[in-house]
Order: structure tokens, then C-alpha cells, then sequence
């Protein structure tokens, strides 16, 4: 089965809630995962997203998004100082859209990279500022309909 077979497959069953998100579900299922910590399978859910729009108007927000996770993969397998460049990526890649894009208050995460980076090169990457008990959160906005 191809990887984007298993990601339609994957993103179908989970449990976003569709009245309050807006676009695509992968973009949904991106935070259900990431707040689970499975931070690779976000990854891989929004990156499927990304291939198919990198060079349109959310293709840089997506691309960040994806580093984002990616950063959080490196801090859970203790590869510290290729999470701090994933952080700093996606900071960079992040900062346009800033304050709000599609539902994801973007400034928060920006707060989020810089506070992460600083503490791993602070450590000078020998302390790891994540851990399972304390893993971040992301959260969209909800959307009021009438």
C-alpha cells in the first residue's frame, strides 16, 4: 500500500472535530496527532498535504508546520541539536504568517521555537526541554457559524 493510501486511510478515522475546523482533514489530523506526541505521524499527515500544494499560498506554512513536528521527532529519539535547527527552520518559515493563519494562532508557536531553541543551546544541548508529561499543545480556534 502506497504512503499516501495509508495516510487517507489513517486521516478518515480520526476524530477532529469537522464543525470547527476549516480545509483539509490531514490539516485537522495534523494537530489531533501532534497532541497525541505522535509526532511523526503529524509530520507525515500534513507533509502528504504539502506535496500536493508546495508552491501555493500555504505551501511555506505547511512546510513549517511539518518542521515543526519534525523538531519534536528529534527530541523524543534525544537528537537534540538537529531539533534545535528544525526549530529555527520552522521559526523562519513560520514568522510571515504570523499572528493567525487558518484557525492555528501562529505567534504562540513562534513563542513556542524560540523558547525550545534557547533552552537546547542554553544546555548547550546536553538537557532536553521536552518531555512526554510536558509536551506542548496546539490548539485551533474555534469557528462560530451561525
Amino acid at each position: 500500500m502506497k504512503k499516501s493510501q495509508r495516510i487517507a486511510e489513517f486521516v478518515s478515522t480520526l476524530e477532529a472535530d469537522a464543525d470547527n475546523v476549516v480545509g483539509d482533514p490531514r490539516y485537522a489530523g495534523y494537530f489531533t496527532l501532534f497532541n497525541e506526541q505522535r509526532y511523526y505521524e503529524a509530520h507525515d499527515v500534513l507533509e502528504d498535504l504539502w506535496l500536493e500544494d508546495r508552491s501555493g499560498a500555504d505551501g511555506q506554512f505547511y512546510k513549517a508546520l511539518i518542521q515543526f513536528a519534525g523538531a519534536f521527532v528529534h527530541l523524543q529519539k534525544g537528537r537534540l541539536p538537529p531539533g534545535a535547527r528544525l526549530f529555527a527552520l520552522a521559526r523562519k518559515n513560520l514568522g510571515p504568517f504570523a499572528p493567525h493563519r487558518h484557525q492555528l494562532h501562529v505567534a504562540e508557536v513562534c513563542g513556542m521555537c524560540d523558547r525550545y531553541q534557547r533552552a537546547l543551546e542554553a544546555s548547550q544541548f546536553l538537557q532536553n526541554p521536552w518531555s512526554p508529561g510536558h509536551a506542548p499543545r496546539l490548539e485551533l480556534e474555534r469557528v462560530v457559524r451561525d
